[in-house]
Order: C-alpha cells, then sequence, then structure tokens
C-alpha cells in the first residue's frame, strides 16, 4: 500500500505541475482581455467565434494535456463557445502519441489517427455551435471571467494586486483541486489495476464502445495509457480505442467543474462529450475503419 501512494503521489506531483504554466498563462491572459481590451477582445471573438471549433480541434491535437485545462477555464469565463471547447477536449491526445512512438508505430498510423480525431472534433464543435444558435438551446449560460473572480475570491478588483496577483490565485487554487481530485484518481486506478480495467473491456465488442467511453472519462491520463495499451494488444477494436481517447480529455473535465459554478451545464458538457465520443466509436466499428 505504501509504494502504491509514493507511486501515485510522484505521478501526480508530475502530472499536475505540468498544468501550472498553462493555467497561469491562461488566466493572465484572461484577466489581461478583461482590464485592458474587453469591448475589443468581444468584437473581435464575435467575429471569429464560429471558427472557434476549428481552432480547438487544431490546438487539442498537439500531445499535452494542459491545452484542455485552458479551453475549461476559458470556456468558464465565456471566451470560448461550447463547440469550441468541445472540440479541444474531442481531440486532445494526451498520452496516445508518446504510448505509440515507444511501441513503434507507423509514424503513417499514428497520423491517420490524429487526424480523424481532429475531423471528428471538428465537425462535432461546429455541429454543436450550429444547432444552439439554431434552436436557441439553453446550454450557453451567460457566463463572464466575473464569475471566476467571484467564486475564487481573488481580489480582480483590486488595482494594487493587477493582473498577476488575480491569475496567481485562480491558477493556486484550480491546482490544488486537481492535485487532490488526481491523486484519488490515481489511487484507485492503482487500487484496482490495469488488468482488472483490460478484463471490463475487452471482449464485448458493441457495449465495449460504451465501457470504453466510460473508462476515458476518467481525469487522470491513466485511463489513456490504458485504452492505447489494450488497443496495441489487439484487445480492443478500433472504434473502442477511438471512444475512449475521444472522451479522454485528461483534467480538462476536473478544470471545467472546478470553474464553471453552473454543474448543471457541466454535465451537459460531459453527456455531449461521452455521447459524441461513443457514437463515433460505433460508426468506427460498423464502417469497419481501420488504423
Amino acid at each position: 500500500m505504501y509504494e502504491i501512494l509514493i507511486d501515485s503521489l510522484k505521478d501526480t506531483i508530475k502530472d499536475t505541475v505540468t498544468l501550472i504554466p498553462f493555467l497561469f498563462i491562461t488566466y493572465l491572459v484572461m484577466e489581461w482581455l478583461e482590464r485592458r481590451t474587453e469591448d475589443q477582445s468581444v468584437a473581435m471573438l464575435s467575429r471569429i467565434g464560429r471558427l472557434g471549433p476549428l481552432f480547438g480541434a487544431a490546438v487539442g491535437i498537439i500531445p499535452q494535456c494542459g491545452f484542455s485545462a485552458a479551453a475549461a477555464s476559458l470556456y468558464s469565463g465565456g471566451v470560448i463557445s461550447v463547440g469550441t471547447v468541445l472540440a479541444v477536449f474531442l481531440s486532445t491526445s494526451d498520452e496516445l502519441v508518446p504510448i505509440f512512438l515507444s511501441a513503434a508505430v507507423s509514424p503513417a498510423v499514428i497520423g491517420r489517427l490524429l487526424a480523424a480525431k481532429f475531423a471528428i472534433a471538428f465537425i462535432t464543435g461546429i455541429t454543436v455551435d450550429i444547432v444552439i444558435r439554431l434552436v436557441h438551446y439553453t446550454f450557453r449560460t451567460r457566463k463572464h471571467i466575473h464569475d471566476l473572480c467571484e467564486q475564487d475570491e481573488c481580489g480582480c478588483e483590486d488595482e494594487e494586486g493587477g493582473i498577476f496577483h488575480s491569475a496567481l490565485v485562480h491558477t493556486v487554487k484550480v491546482t490544488v483541486f486537481i492535485f487532490i481530485i488526481s491523486l484519488v484518481i490515481s489511487l484507485l486506478i492503482e487500487s484496482v489495476g490495469e488488468e482488472a480495467i483490460a478484463s471490463f473491456l475487452t471482449g464485448i465488442p458493441v457495449l465495449g464502445v460504451f465501457l470504453a467511453g466510460l473508462i476515458g472519462l476518467i481525469p487522470n491520463c491513466a485511463a489513456s495509457v490504458v485504452i492505447a495499451q489494450l488497443y496495441l494488444e489487439g484487445l480492443l477494436t478500433p472504434g473502442q480505442m477511438m471512444a475512449g481517447l475521444l472522451v479522454s480529455a485528461g483534467v480538462g473535465i476536473l478544470v471545467l467543474i472546478r470553474t464553471n459554478r453552473h454543474q448543471q451545464e457541466n454535465l451537459r458538457v460531459i453527456g455531449v462529450l461521452y455521447a459524441a465520443g461513443v457514437a463515433w466509436g460505433l460508426l468506427i466499428d460498423a464502417m469497419g475503419i481501420t488504423f
């Protein structure tokens, strides 16, 4: 048990520390936009906002879970659309690239996987935004950077602290939250064991897609590691693998829950994320697509 605790603690510290620069820069930019160029930035975002899912899908492909955390914060502050944050979540590569590279998987295969994730993320994100605009759905709770400030009591209104102080307060509070939850999840995964997770997923063609999606929702890099390894061992179908990796948004989900105070909206975002991952996974298997 002691070894499990130490290993989980080391992994959690490593994963959390890598997020800090992304979180701090994100909050710093948001504070600057709020204080200096709010009118201009709102006008600019309104012009390029509909292309948000395209940029989100492209950014998420880069193998670094920090982008999903940044996207969740930007969405919580009302800077990007729900379609954009979903595009980032769906395209987030997390551990996919390093694991496949370490297994000497062909660059062409990795390229096809990333291209598929990009296309799926963009199509899903743009579709969600279009549907929301057409039906005036209540997905878009009005949000503002002040929502984050009121929740974290960062002192954004105090001129003495400045944007660095406000960004630092946001970063520290979110980092602590991520560290605690990630450590708990890591301990649970280490205790259960990867073999138990593997037996939970394999040998069930259609239902396995739904189960892989559930595993992918675990906000920890261990989930994507297990899914990628099982696929490399031939124990998962391409659809199961894609469903799990599409839904696996790293700690982005944790940041979303921590920073967006509208929890019912968070559940809808997570629900759409899961439904999209499963739907695409089922379609991939039904069409016999391989990578």
